[in-house]
């Protein structure tokens, strides 16, 4: 086991594209470390820079207190497990896991099929090892090509995006596997993902990338609660942060819905700016008939005519347009190109429980927790109100 520094990382192309641009990252001796972010933010080429598979333009790449920047990749002593597993198709589940043993011609067959058996048992593979990887599940083989790390007792788990190819509930199982072996372990991981699902569940930290830039990097809690910047607020959470435009007078916001209170602390952050995007989650909004009254006076309430209603058994989602200016809709454009795609129109999503009985076209009236709601800068994204 390793600490990894990543100092002032930067990988820069022939053409002058900085893939990866002045990231430093400190990952813990036995911390599982995220890096997260939509397709080209650079977190895979951060990944092949740690274990050696592309070179460093600038910066320092240190493992265990060496710096690797100019070793080979067999010489950093990293398991790194692919998004296609990359198992040799001939070879028995027993010799697949064997193989980076036998390639380092360092030990004898009696060491090698005590840690190919250990690591089978540890990944619950014993009745697979005679099997090739064609007659397996997509988890099985994933536990084959985590099998083949584990034997070779590395400083660090490397991932990159090992659950991409599977189906939503056998990532659901993968995530508590992988999350119960690196605690089981106890060895550094460094985990690639776009998917933030996996990010939040698995991570002790988490790396926020954008177009090659660490845009945050926390805990999951830290980054649902205080997002610094409009993408890190929109990139966490699912369904995502609902961006409104918004003004402040005194201790009132000023939303296209109506007004609510806000806690002094954030009143002053956001007061004689003009407009500004407020960000709220649809989990902080409720139906205000069915709030709880001690939970009212922590709020405000406003009226909005419901345009869809999505039904989900526990809970249900409303959906109510309102019209953006300019300045905001033009940032929010922006941001979902950032982020990939994802949706981010001219509707807020309410997240009700399950007694509210809103329905389609009713003018309901909503709740909204003040104390959750955040305020941006709308021409830099930056959060007003972060840590408050």
């Amino acid at each position: 086991m390793a600490a990894i520094e990543m100092k002032n990382i930067v990988k820069e192309y022939g053409d002058g594209f900085k893939a990866v641009n002045d990231v430093s990252i400190d990952v813990k001796d036995g911390e599982f470390m995220i890096l997260v972010g939509p397709s080209g933010c650079g977190k895979s080429t951060l990944l092949r820079m740690i274990v050696g598979l592309e070179d460093i333009t600038s910066g320092d790449m240190v493992i265990g207190g060496d710096r690797v920047n100019d070793k080979a990749p067999r010489d950093r002593n990293l398991a790194m497990v692919f998004q296609n597993y990359a198992l040799y198709p001939h070879l028995t589940v027993y010799e697949n896991i064997a193989f980076p043993l036998r390639l380092s011609k360092q030990f004898g067959e009696q060491e090698i099929d005590e840690k190919v058996r250990k690591a089978s048992s540890i990944l619950e593979l014993d009745d697979h090892l005679e099997r090739k990887p064609g007659n397996l599940s997509g988890g099985q083989r994933q536990r084959v090509a985590m099998g083949r790390a584990i034997v070779r007792d590395a400083q660090a788990f490397l991932f990159d995006e090992p659950l991409s190819n599977l189906d939503a509930k056998l990532r659901g199982q993968m995530r508590t596997e992988i999350s119960r072996l690196q605690r089981r372990l106890g060895i550094t991981t460094v985990y690639v993902t776009h998917d933030q699902t996996e990010a939040m569940t698995l991570g002790d930290r988490v790396a926020v990338l954008k177009r090659g830039l660490l845009q945050q990097l926390a805990t999951p809690r830290e980054l649902y609660e205080h997002p610094v910047n409009l993408f890190v607020a929109g990139f966490i959470g699912s369904p995502p942060m609902n961006f409104l435009p918004a003004t402040v007078k005194g201790d009132e916001l000023e939303l296209p819905f109506g007004t609510v209170t806000l806690p002094k602390e954030k009143a002053e952050r956001g007061r004689d700016r003009g407009l500004l995007i407020a960000g709220i989650r649809p989990e902080h909004f409720d139906d205000a008939q069915v709030v709880d009254k001690d939970k009212l006076g922590a709020g405000s309430t406003f009226n909005a005519t419901v345009e869809v209603v999505e039904w989900l058994g526990n809970e249900s989602y409303a959906y109510i347009p309102f019209e953006a200016p300019p300045e905001v809709q033009a940032q929010l454009e922006q941001l979902e190109k950032d982020l990939d795609g994802e949706s981010l129109r001219t509707q807020l999503v309410v997240s009700l429980e399950g007694a509210s009985t809103i329905k389609e076209g009713d003018e309901a009236e909503i709740f909204v927790e003040s104390s959750k709601i955040h305020l941006f800068d709308p021409e830099t994204g930056d959060n007003l109100t972060v840590g408050l």
